[in-house]
């Protein structure tokens, strides 16, 4: 059974061929990796009248995934920006949190990737760490921008992370200078990266599958985890039926 995935693509300036726009872009690795799963990817572009009105969008799809990209908007959570946040994109911000409330409240299941884990903490209330290197004192999590630092997380026993990895303690792709603050409502912390703790999943208990990680698990080819997300979805689909 084939079911259809959403992606929240960015909004970026792009240059190709004999042009230089912005566009809505999506990377290939989450395309792929839910095509690898299963899955039929549908690229969702930032939408200001969907994010006013998100259902009819979610009726067409069955899982969503909250991609990464740029920092998210400071004043999504009531902060004042730091001087080391990136540029922000508000369209981008709005069109998220709508989907993430609307998906959360439906039941729709949710994959948060980096900012996506980022974006779920904020769409339950909560607070980000805007440069992590003023909190733990190294760029381990981001050691080269373009690149992919690697480095361990330890999952709780038992939790909805653990199962999507397949293991209690992996491996991952990292590449954020953010990090969760204060926990949103109804979340948990379900993942921490070894040997500095910093928070690397979150989940709800409340939903089936509404988890955020923040590493790049659409990145690596060993990972299971958006491999999980398609599942929960074609089961939640079979459910329905």
């Amino acid at each position: 059974m084939s079911v259809a995935i959403g992606i929240c693509a960015a909004l970026v300036r792009a240059q190709w061929s004999h042009w230089d726009d912005l566009v809505a872009l999506t990377p290939r690795s989450y395309v792929a990796a839910v095509q690898l799963a299963g899955g039929m990817p549908l690229v969702l572009p930032p939408d200001d009248d969907v994010a006013e009105t998100p259902d009819p969008l979610l009726d067409k799809i069955d899982g969503l995934i909250l991609a990464g990209g740029a920092d998210i908007d400071p004043n999504s959570y009531g902060a004042t920006p730091h001087e080391r946040t990136g540029d922000t994109v508000p369209e981008r911000d709005r069109f998220e949190l709508a989907l993430a409330h609307a998906a959360l409240e439906r039941g729709i299941p949710l994959l948060g990737i980096c900012r996506g884990g980022q974006m779920l903490n904020v769409a339950c209330g909560g607070t980000l760490l805007q440069h992590l290197p003023d909190v733990v004192g190294h760029d381990g999590h981001l050691e080269t921008p373009g690149m992919f630092s690697t480095h361990e997380v330890e999952l709780e026993p038992g939790s909805l992370a653990a199962r999507a990895a397949g293991a209690e303690r992996v491996t991952v792709m990292s590449h954020h200078h953010q990090a969760v603050d204060e926990l949103g409502e109804g979340l948990r912390v379900t993942g921490r990266s070894v040997p500095d703790s910093v928070t690397e999943a979150v989940e709800s208990d409340g939903h089936d599958f509404a988890l955020g990680v923040l590493w790049h698990p659409e990145a690596d080819e060993r990972s299971e985890i958006v491999g999980a997300l398609v599942g929960a979805a074609r089961a939640g689909v079979a459910s329905r039926s």
